[in-house]
C-alpha cells in the first residue's frame, strides 16, 4: 500500500524533505566564490552533477538567493572542491547562516590555496577543485540552477590509481534526508553489457 501525496497540496517545506530523502544520495558541491567586493565565500550545495562533457559544464542549485548565486552573477567565476569525509564537520559549518560578508573560509577556519584560472580560492585540504567560469543560469521558482564551464581541474596525486582518481582514496560524502549525510560505503563493480553479448539476466 503507498501513500499518494500531492505537491499542491502540502506546504513547500513538507515536499522539500520528502524530495531530499528520497533522491539520495546527493553529491556536494562544497562552492567557493569571491564577492566583487573582494570577501570569499564557501558553501555546500546538494543538488551538484555533469550537464555536460564538451564542453565540460557542472550543474549546482541554490535553494532561495544565496550568497554563492549573488557573488557568481556578479563575476562569473567560481570553483567547486570535492567535499571529503575527513572534512565533515568543516563542511556542515560552512552551511551556517551568517550575516553576508562574511567569509566561511575565516569564520571556520579552512585553509586557501589559489585556483590557476579563476578568482576564487580552492578549499586547500579537499583532493579535487574544479575552476569554473559562469555559463548560465536558469531560475526555477524559489531555486537558481548554475551552470559553470570547467576551465581548469586540479588533483591530488595522493587520490589518483593509474593517473585516475580513485573513488577509495577521495571518500566522497554524499547528503540524505533530514540530518544525514553518507559515506562511501560498499563499492560495486560491474561491467555495461555489449548488445552483441545480451543473453538477458538469468532467463
Amino acid at each position: 500500500m503507498r501513500i499518494d501525496i500531492d505537491p499542491g497540496q502540502v506546504e513547500r517545506n513538507v515536499f522539500y524533505k520528502l524530495l531530499t530523502s528520497v533522491v539520495v544520495p546527493r553529491p556536494i558541491a562544497w562552492v567557493s566564490t569571491t564577492s566583487a567586493a573582494g570577501t570569499d565565500n564557501l558553501a555546500p550545495h546538494s543538488f551538484f552533477t555533469v550537464a555536460c562533457v564538451s564542453p565540460p559544464v557542472v550543474q549546482f542549485t541554490s535553494v532561495g538567493r544565496k550568497d554563492s548565486v549573488r557573488n557568481i552573477e556578479e563575476t562569473g567565476q567560481f570553483v567547486v572542491s570535492l567535499a571529503p569525509e575527513h572534512l565533515f564537520e568543516q563542511i556542515n559549518a560552512t552551511a551556517t547562516d551568517f550575516p553576508r560578508g562574511t567569509s566561511e573560509f575565516d569564520a571556520v577556519g579552512i585553509a586557501r590555496e589559489p585556483s590557476l584560472r579563476v578568482k576564487p580560492p580552492r578549499v586547500a585540504a579537499s583532493p579535487v577543485a574544479l575552476e569554473c567560469e559562469l555559463h548560465s543560469t536558469v531560475r526555477l521558482g524559489d531555486s537558481t540552477v548554475v551552470f559553470g564551464r570547467v576551465v581548469h581541474a586540479a588533483v591530488s596525486e595522493a587520490v589518483l590509481d593509474d593517473g585516475h582518481p580513485d573513488v577509495r582514496k577521495l571518500r566522497p560524502l554524499s547528503r540524505l534526508g533530514k540530518d544525514e549525510w553518507g559515506t562511501l560505503g560498499e563499492v560495486l563493480e560491474i561491467k555495461r553489457i555489449p548488445l552483441a553479448d545480451w543473453s538477458g539476466l538469468g532467463m
